[in-house]
């Protein structure tokens, strides 16, 4: 049968994402995970279901795109569909026809796994290989180490009666004036935050430092960062590494098998902060990109 795409409403929000938790697996290149149509929740469940493509054969999704942004498709398929050249072909001639309302005309990224088919076409389609990502990755199968240990924080797990909290750390470490606790609350109303915990850590002040969320796929599977910001008037002092090692205890209680997180080459700190919380870096990623 003929490849379907599909633009989403609420209601099929479930099986999109029922389709990203089943493709995430240990030893899979960095790809599109719940945790982030579960932070892009924070526009609403209407906002997130209508940045959301699927692509499906025969009832079965094979690809699920996500517009985060108006110009960045963030692409991933099924593990045994990654190959597969007529999945791939249809993804691309959606990708480069705005009439198919995948992505508008003009200056446009196209993220997807490294290994997948479409990458190596929208190449031969005159695309671009954009400026390299460092994803990273830490173990969950051993026990992770107190956060306190290396900082002189307290890890406090933020529920709606705290959100100010996480709210503030958060809009202050990437200026990010338009992230209100309203907005925290559509986030944590979504289904993908069943599976997610806020963390604010507090300094030896009293004085909340620095912010995560972390995002589980379900037990034995990857789980993510995203995002993590630590307060500008609090950096250099290692809170980023805390609250990072944190993070990754989170998502082991919550049977995550590893944590990952993603920042660009350039963002030379992040990657040195995630070092140093244990995470391990995983081969460079590119987006492929047309001006």
């Amino acid at each position: 049968m003929a490849i379907t795409l599909r633009k989403l409403d609420v209601d099929d929000l479930g099986a999109a994402l029922g389709a990203l938790r089943e493709w995430q697996y240990e030893g899979a290149p960095m790809q599109l995970h719940p945790g982030d149509l579960g932070w892009f929740h924070r526009s609403g469940a209407r906002a997130t279901a209508e940045a959301v493509r699927t692509w499906s054969r025969d009832g079965r999704i094979l690809a699920v795109g996500f517009l985060d942004g108006p110009g960045l498709l963030r692409l991933t398929t099924a593990p045994d569909a990654r190959q597969d050249e007529e999945l791939a072909r249809r993804l691309v001639a959606d990708v480069v026809t705005p009439e198919h309302d995948v992505l508008p005309a003009g200056k446009a990224n196209v993220e997807a796994p490294m290994d997948a088919l479409v990458l190596d076409l929208l190449g031969e389609n005159g695309w671009d290989t954009d400026e390299p990502w460092t994803p990273l990755r830490r173990d969950l199968t051993q026990q992770v180490e107190d956060p306190a240990a290396l900082a002189r924080v307290r890890i406090e797990e933020v529920g709606p009666e705290r959100a100010e909290v996480f709210v503030a750390v958060l809009r202050a470490a990437f200026d990010a004036p338009t992230f209100t606790v309203e907005r925290w609350r559509e986030m944590a109303a979504g289904s993908p935050y069943a599976d997610a915990r806020c963390l604010v850590a507090h300094d030896d002040q009293g004085d909340a430092v620095a912010a995560v969320t972390v995002w589980s796929a379900g037990p034995g599977k990857p789980g993510v960062l995203e995002p993590m910001g630590v307060h500008p008037d609090h950096r250099g002092r290692g809170h980023g590494r805390a609250i990072s090692v944190a993070a990754a205890a989170a998502l082991r209680r919550l049977g995550s098998s590893s944590a990952l997180v993603c920042t660009p080459n350039s963002n030379v700190g992040a990657v040195a902060t995630y070092e140093l919380a244990g995470f391990q870096k995983l081969p460079e990623m590119r987006d492929r990109y047309r001006d």
